[in-house]
């Protein structure tokens, strides 16, 4: 389960943070997490709760952000959503693709307190 691992290092970030600012504690916290991150959203979830007790996190509000996938195909230059990885384009079927969004995982804003 690498979502606790993914959870313990947002956590160091808020620390660090929190402190940079001089403050205590953090109000609101909010992620981008694209649909493509390989992020179990429900294990996500799951291991906040213990991870962030007792921390700058702890009484925090947690927001996400959802970042749906976005490929550009390679052969007939569609942009398309992707829901996976490897589908297809819908235009042409090739599988070549770039990934334009949906890989994010990120903390964009901090709310100190």
């Amino acid at each position: 389960m690498h979502e606790l691992s993914i959870v313990m290092g947002i956590l160091k970030i808020a620390e660090t943070e929190t402190k940079k600012a001089g403050a205590k504690s953090v109000d609101l916290i909010e992620l981008e997490i694209g649909n493509l991150a390989g992020i179990e959203l429900d294990a996500l979830d799951f291991v906040w709760s213990g991870v962030v007790k007792d921390t700058v996190l702890e009484n925090a509000t947690k927001k996400i952000d959802h970042i749906q996938g976005k490929a550009q195909c390679m052969e007939c230059d569609c942009i398309f959503p992707l829901d996976h990885v490897y589908d297809p384009c819908p235009d042409c079927q090739n599988y070549l693709k770039g990934i334009l969004q949906g890989k994010e995982l990120r903390i964009k804003a901090l709310e100190v307190i």
